[in-house]
């Protein structure tokens, strides 16, 4: 790995904090506009590097929303699979899959992708410590047949191909992977932009790569800066030293002009979780007298100043299928059938707890304190910083817990969430909460096809765990993006996937 001084446009750029992959264009929200082809893409980012870029770690991100490192598929806004380093698979048994690997790409040290290399870099990810998120719980091997790439797992995964779209799995030259499990991305993936230098934990640098085997990217490069503080962040987007800039604080937006925010939702909602196996929530009455108690868009207005989207479910906007289904004759008939009518609530006392990582949460929970005591409840709240609290909450310490969880993670798939959070053997079960008949419906969902019928059987479960009321989804948050004047083609995607594209251009 190599180390360079970042680019001017980069240094302009630190200076004013003293004041993906894409293959489909899937979520790209602005149309491409003729932009000057010599010109460089100035992009600050909101976290540094934690593992050196390797794909086998959350830096993977990084790697796909630059368009550099590529998957063997790529998902839509549905989160189905879609062709990317291979054209097209099929599912042979249980248990094998077979995937065609794209003909005629070469990797930036101009190797060329085989099916051979795909299966290795597959295998690499498989041996990692720790292992990719994605592979949790998953026994995968992969071998090459010819151009044929070859998939088993242990047991029967409806999600394979769903899977293979993580960028923890991009497929990396044979040279990026050293004999001590180092994985080095410089000038080693197959994406319309080249990682030349990195310099450690302040920039990046990516030009156009030539010989890319699909459209040529239209921006000359891309200069990455890493600015974790917000304010330097949205400085630089005032101030044009950045093109695009992730994550701008929402305490910043009304000093910047309304056409350079665009807010994209996330997968990720603010949950308040009750504790249905002992104290007050033990009794679905009560249970159901706190959901009566909670005024949602008040806390948007309130805490998100309106930058969020109030929840009218588990899963929100970010996964657009799931609003249509919750008008299903089946979903409101669970949710009558089961719902409980709230008991009348007079000095019954409960534990409030959440944390202080994210800085929305306390004052949700200052918010919510209000609107449960002008209910009958009297509430003691318990915040600190997550690290000391988690494992009270995983235990049931609290009768109530605010949260800020993520419902889909690399697959694109909510079941690995509502299996952790709501399954009787759940991981991550704050609620306590254990009920035969969700279980079914959570197994039933993980055993379902991707598709249609596993959206269908997704959103019965999230009725099921809604009508019992073991949590109450506040909002859905949402993230905002800038984009300075002249910007096109960059992608605003829920997953945050992909970012700067082949299509992303800046007019100077």
């Amino acid at each position: 790995m190599s180390f360079t001084t970042p680019h001017r446009r980069v240094a302009a750029l630190l200076l004013s904090g003293s004041l993906a992959l894409s293959l489909t264009g899937c979520f790209s929200s602005s149309p491409q506009s003729t932009g000057d082809d010599d010109a460089r893409i100035s992009l600050a980012m909101l976290q540094p590097p934690r593992s050196g870029l390797t794909p086998l770690s959350d830096d993977a991100f990084k790697l796909s929303r630059w368009s550099t490192a590529e998957t063997l598929v790529v998902l839509d806004a549905n989160g189905d699979a879609l062709p990317g380093l291979a054209t097209e698979w099929t599912q042979t048994s249980p248990t094998e899959w077979r995937f065609t690997v794209r003909d005629g790409v070469t990797f930036h040290d101009g190797t060329a992708l085989t099916a051979q290399q795909a299966a290795a870099s597959l295998m690499a990810a498989t041996k990692a410590t720790p292992l990719p998120r994605i592979l949790n719980g998953v026994e995968l091997s992969a071998t090459a047949e010819g151009d044929t790439l070859v998939v088993t797992t242990g047991n029967p995964d409806p999600l394979v191909p769903q899977r293979l779209s993580s960028p923890q799995l991009s497929i990396l030259a044979e040279a990026a992977y050293g004999d001590d499990g180092v994985v080095d991305p410089v000038g080693h993936g197959t994406g319309p932009f080249v990682l030349v230098d990195v310099d450690g934990t302040a920039g990046a640098t990516l030009d156009r790569y030539d010989d890319y085997w699909g459209e040529p990217a239209a921006a000359a490069g891309i200069d990455v800066t890493f600015v974790p503080d917000g304010g330097a962040r949205a400085a630089a987007l005032r101030t044009g030293t950045a093109d695009v800039v992730e994550a701008v604080p929402v305490g910043q937006v009304a000093q910047i002009e309304d056409d350079l925010i665009h807010e994209v939702p996330m997968p990720r909602t603010n949950t308040l979780y009750l504790n249905t196996e002992k104290g007050p929530f033990k009794d679905p009455a009560v249970r159901a007298a706190a959901a009566a108690a909670i005024n949602r868009a008040t806390i948007v207005d309130t805490v998100y100043e309106g930058r969020a989207d109030v929840a009218a479910g588990l899963l929100g906007p970010a996964l657009p299928w799931a609003a249509d289904l919750r008008d299903s004759s089946g979903y409101q008939e669970e949710l009558a059938d089961h719902t409980s009518k709230p008991a009348t609530v007079d000095g019954v006392k409960i534990t409030l707890g959440t944390f202080t990582d994210r800085a929305e949460l306390p004052e949700v929970a200052v918010l919510l304190e209000q609107q449960l005591e002008a209910a009958g409840f009297v509430v003691e709240q318990d915040v600190r910083e997550y690290q000391y609290i988690e494992a009270d909450a995983i235990d049931g310490a609290f009768d109530a817990f605010i949260l800020s969880r993520a419902t889909v993670i690399d697959s694109g798939d909510p079941v690995a969430y509502l299996q952790s959070d709501f399954s009787c053997d759940g991981t991550f079960n704050i609620s306590q909460f254990c009920d035969a008949e969700v279980d079914a419906l959570i197994a039933k969902a993980s055993q379902t096809e991707a598709g249609e019928k596993r959206r269908s059987a997704v959103m019965a479960a999230e009725a099921a765990i809604l009508s019992r009321n073991a949590a109450i989804p506040m909002l859905h948050e949402r993230v905002i993006q800038g984009e300075a004047a002249g910007v096109s083609g960059v992608d605003r995607d829920p997953r945050e996937r992909t970012l700067i594209t082949a299509a992303s251009v800046v007019a100077r």
